[in-house]
């Protein structure tokens, strides 16, 4: 199972950059994925042009099946009705063979900081308790990132989702929000954060980039792949906890 794992696109944004855009196109017609992975802010404000914008691209990507969900910049001016228009469900599950992968909206309109809800718990639960590798997809990072400052909008539930996820065995955890690439092994799950696909807007000298994630027999690899020049370098190997 091969994971591209995308984020903070951030259509119509001054700092956006169409030749990084075109080169995460190449990069996913090159490896072939078998789920790319979106986990959020294709949008600067949650505009309906902006969503057109990111939707016209994505549609271009060419892939058979595909994962996204909503970042806070997407929940802006009612921005998350227009998300479910153009793009899809807000909680979309893709189930493919040996793996259940499971998109969480962990947005509030208007508002940065991440929540998911114990409403939604249940279904975590009911969507990821069978065999398999178990996935989850959210914006929000559920622990802080080095090097992005004062740690403020982490999801005020997120012990309650880390320890749903412990319950259920997820494996991985994909986000994005902080444009800074990390992974974190907490307690035999992997939580992956991607940097900003398309941007400058960067952390220092960090780069814009993608992430590409090998599943085979229970390994997990994760390779970095900048944006601006199509370096890679592999970030992470380790074995899931519950295969």
């Amino acid at each position: 199972m091969r994971i591209a794992h995308i984020t903070d696109l951030h259509f119509s944004a001054s700092l956006f950059v169409q030749e990084y855009a075109d080169n995460v196109e190449r990069i996913i017609k090159a490896e072939r994925p078998d789920l790319p992975v979106v986990t959020g802010d294709l949008t600067t404000e949650g505009y309906i042009h902006e969503f057109e914008a990111a939707k016209k691209y994505l549609d271009g990507l060419e892939v058979r099946d595909r994962l996204i969900v909503p970042g806070n910049h997407d929940s802006r001016n009612l921005g998350y009705t227009i998300f479910e228009e153009l793009i899809g469900p807000r909680f979309p599950v893709h189930r493919g063979e040996g793996i259940t992968v499971m998109g969480l909206d962990s947005t509030e309109p208007d508002i940065d900081d991440g929540h998911v809800g114990r409403e939604h718990y249940g279904d975590i639960i009911n969507n990821l308790s069978g065999p398999g590798i178990k996935v989850l997809a959210l914006h929000h990072h559920l622990i802080p990132i080095p090097g992005t400052g004062r740690e403020r909008q982490i999801p005020v539930d997120a012990g309650d989702l880390l320890g749903t996820c412990k319950e259920v065995g997820v494996d991985i955890v994909l986000s994005g929000h902080k444009h800074l690439a990390w992974v974190w092994n907490l307690d035999g799950c992997h939580l992956i954060t991607a940097a900003t696909s398309t941007t400058r807007r960067l952390k220092g000298r960090s780069r814009p980039a993608m992430n590409m994630i090998d599943i085979v027999s229970g390994e997990v690899t994760v390779r970095m792949i900048c944006t601006d020049d199509l370096h890679e370098e592999t970030v992470m190997r380790g074995r899931l906890r519950y295969h």
